[in-house]
């Protein structure tokens, strides 16, 4: 605003006002009105720019900002010449060393002052006003160090500018920028990856993978050596059925004419083990040579290795699960936890999806199809193999799907955002509701007993003598409407009956001429 009287520029602005009169001579006298007088008023503002190597304050007019919030400024920034006129450095906070810089880069990721920056703000931008490209940020600096800050579209457009003539607007610094931003992000990813290792679910999608991997290699293995061993000694596939103890079996007796005198009770029953001695020596197997032997062993070996392995992975992902989702491991077990984890691809994406969702997790090409086509959608997907609808009726597990999934969207949601690690408590509680539910659908007790779905259990007559007697109360009566109608119309089911008989009749007569008359 400019006095009338004395021509001189009075500066009202966010920052720092400074008046500067330049006259024709050696000095400037504002009370001599014969003198020229040039007055130019300068509205400045503080601008925040973090680089690789430090903390960076320029000083931009304020006229900028208000013009970059309505016009595009980018011309200005165009060539280094043009980007000085608008702004200039006015300190900068140096790193001292990778640490500091790592820690400053962190803090701004995650919005926070680090102490660094709030030093540095404290030593050059107090009484200043500072334009940030962080809202978060700068209500945090406002609150702790008093210091104004803007938020705006200019801002962040004159920022662009900045960063992009940045080493040239550096001036004192010599080092090349590029090197250092490409250190500092790597140390950043680097950092950001290490955080706790308890609640890394990266480790359970790996260890289901290679669960459900080693079972079909297990699988395929112990189906090679039943075929290979059965050529020997074929009744043996029908008296052990489970495959590691088969092959545990193949290998100790080598040959069947050496199985009456091997003791098997360590691994086997002894029915089972009664019953193959007997079979060996009846037996209608081939003869095998010792080279055979020697590589049926080898295969019985791998069988039996990769099942004591199977069963460390397992203890394994059984302790990982337990830490990292205990809600979600006490409402459906380990295995289909961690496969529910896995198909979506972490904990937090679980912990995003509704109920509906969590609910036909594994079922999407039944879904779709049924979309498609018009048919019922599916009711469950992995969630099917949880013990709880297992236990459900066939009539019963699609509803028993619904419960159990609403329960699971909310432990997975405290698994994964919750801050206390409440040792599965909240699933203790819905595994409980979700089971009485059950029992209520299957029309059980709680003692397990069956109740009368949809009539009130009918109370037991008091033994004779007892002071109750029989409780009439308890007993289902007709209401009086009913009884009247039963009095009234007792044939009234017989009439309607025959009515009914009669108009089919007539509708097969008319059909019949109408069939007749079109031959």
């Amino acid at each position: 605003r400019q006095d009338p009287g004395t021509g001189l520029g009075l500066g009202l602005g966010l920052g720092p006002t400074a008046a500067v009169t330049d006259s024709v001579g050696d000095s400037a006298r504002l009370s001599s009105r014969e003198d020229k007088i040039f007055c130019r008023t300068t509205y400045a503002m503080l601008v925040l720019q973090e680089t690789p190597a430090g903390f960076a304050l320029f000083s931009v007019a304020d006229k900028k900002i208000k013009e970059a919030d309505k016009e595009d400024v980018w011309d200005d920034f165009e060539t280094l010449d043009k980007a000085k006129k608008v702004a200039k450095l006015k300190a900068f906070g140096k790193f001292d060393n990778t640490t500091e810089a790592l820690e400053a880069a962190a803090s701004l990721v995650d919005s926070k002052l680090s102490k660094g920056l709030k030093k540095f703000l404290k030593k050059h931008a107090e009484g200043e006003t500072l334009g940030v490209v962080d809202a978060k940020l700068g209500s945090i600096i406002k609150e702790k160090l008093g210091i104004p800050c803007i938020y705006s579209s200019g801002v962040l457009e004159l920022s662009r500018g900045l960063r992009y003539q940045l080493e040239g607007l550096l001036t004192g610094f010599d080092s090349d920028l590029k090197p250092m931003s490409l250190g500092l992000s790597h140390s950043l990813s680097r950092y950001k990856l290490k955080f706790s290792p308890d609640k890394v679910d990266t480790m359970i999608v790996q260890a289901i993978g290679l669960l459900d991997d080693l079972d079909k290699e297990l699988n395929t293995y112990a189906m090679r050596v039943r075929e290979w061993y059965g050529w020997h000694f074929p009744e043996m596939t029908k008296i052990v059925a489970d495959n590691i103890k088969y092959a545990k079996a193949a290998k100790l007796m080598e040959t069947r004419d050496k199985a009456a005198g091997i003791d098997f009770s360590e691994f086997l029953e002894e029915e089972e083990e009664s019953a193959m001695k007997e079979a060996a020596i009846v037996s209608m197997g081939t003869e095998i040579s010792g080279e055979d032997v020697i590589n049926i062993s080898a295969l019985c070996d791998q069988v039996i290795a990769l099942s004591e392995y199977r069963g460390q992975l397992f203890d394994y992902l059984r302790s990982r699960m337990a830490a990292i989702a205990p809600n979600l491991t006490v409402l459906v077990g380990e295995l289909v936890g961690a496969r529910l984890i896995a198909h979506v691809g972490s904990l937090v994406n679980l912990a995003k999806a509704p109920a509906s969702t969590i609910q036909i997790l594994g079922a999407e090409k039944a879904l779709f199809r049924a979309l498609k086509t018009k048919h019922e959608t599916p009711k469950y997907g992995l969630i099917y193999h949880a013990s709880l609808i297992g236990q459900a009726s066939a009539k019963n597990k699609g509803k028993i799907s619904r419960v159990l999934a609403a329960k699971c969207a909310l432990g997975v949601r405290v698994d994964a955002l919750g801050d206390t690690n409440d040792e599965g408590a909240l699933g203790l509680e819905a595994r409980a509701k979700v089971e009485a539910r059950l029992r209520q659908l299957e029309g059980r007790s709680d003692d397990g007993a069956f109740q009368t779905k949809g009539l009130p259990n009918k109370a037991k007559a008091a033994e004779p003598g007892t002071p109750g007697g029989y409780n009439t109360g308890a007993d289902v009566v007709m209401s009086d409407k009913k009884k009247r109608k039963a009095d009234t119309d007792p044939e009234t089911p017989a009439s309607g009956k025959k009515e009914k008989k009669e108009k089919k009749e007539k509708s097969a007569k008319k059909s019949e001429k109408k069939e007749k008359k079109e031959k």
